[in-house]
């Protein structure tokens, strides 16, 4: 009877969630129909801020969803003072399918809206590509090292594009967000990663540092812990509501002087300081995680 019951709240979810995100996208599509025939600056940055409150209202849908479906069983503690007005970088850990969603939750009205960098593999599906036009959440390349050491050029490639990405992002306030694990965390990836971690693979700062260059004016760092109760992760257990109990702990750091209005792409020293600092927020990280576990 449990399972029936567990199987028919994932169904009611994922049916509810899949409504609500064609509500919203197809709104966004509506309203952005006419930066087609209007492709000037200050109409796209006018259009860009009804697409941010559409997907603020978007959200929300989303966040009574989970509350309807799951309960009130996300904790965020969050004691800092945000503006809405302004621009923000954002990280978190990553360990499943299910961070969107609860990040998204913990940061509704809190900050403006998240940016996801994505993939240019991920376009093909439909949310995403639309995301990508009307929320101005950027394609982008990504290079392995490996990648980047056969070929020195793709790096200065993947600054281009970045940088090119970034210059939607100023139309309108707005959170970058970027999973500086670089991947989904679990114990295989872990234990090949020999990471010196214990709840947190190695940070890849390269995406964050390259954003950075791009958007000097960003003065704060957010940075998002999410624990699970549960030790499933897939989408499916997610969605029955077997992971509904999560902790989330915010906390901002300002970004130092000196790791501003430097070329990722040509300045090393700015890469290797820029990679010291995210590591030190990660040893802190990897301590509150453990105090934040049930």
């Amino acid at each position: 009877m449990h399972s029936i019951k567990a199987n028919l709240i994932g169904v009611i979810t994922c049916t509810l969630i899949l409504l609500e995100l064609m509500v919203g996208f197809g709104t966004l599509f509506l309203v952005n129909i006419p930066r087609a025939f209007f492709p000037t600056k200050s109409f796209k940055k006018y259009i860009s801020r009804i697409s941010n409150k559409i997907g603020d209202l978007t959200v929300y849908g989303l966040k009574m969803i989970l509350l309807l479906m799951h309960g009130n069983s996300i904790q965020v503690f969050d004691e800092n003072r945000f503006d809405r007005n302004t621009w923000y970088m954002a990280m978190s850990n990553h360990q499943s399918w299910a961070d969107i969603f609860v990040l998204l939750v913990a940061a509704h009205k809190r900050i403006p809206l998240l940016k996801f960098f994505m993939k240019k593999e991920l376009r093909w599906i439909p949310f995403i590509y639309l995301a990508n036009k009307t929320l101005n959440m950027p394609f982008v390349n990504r290079h392995s090292k490996k990648e980047i050491e056969m070929n020195p050029g793709l790096r200065f490639k993947d600054y281009q594009n970045t940088l090119e990405a970034c210059k939607r992002f100023m139309r309108s306030p707005s959170t970058i967000f970027s999973y500086a694990e670089g991947t989904r965390n679990d114990p295989i990836k872990h234990k090949s990663q020999n990471s010196p971690y214990k709840n947190l693979l190695i940070p890849r700062v390269g995406g964050m540092a390259t954003a950075l260059s791009a958007m000097p004016e960003i003065a704060t760092l957010v940075d998002y812990s999410v624990v699970y109760k549960s030790e499933k992760r897939d989408a499916w257990s997610f969605l029955k509501g077997e992971m509904r109990d999560v902790k989330i702990l915010v906390k901002e750091h300002e970004i130092p002087r000196h790791l501003k209005n430097k070329d990722y792409s040509e300045d090393e020293s700015y890469r290797d300081n820029f990679k010291i600092w995210i590591e030190e927020i990660w040893i802190k990280k990897d301590q509150d995680m453990d105090n934040l576990k049930f």
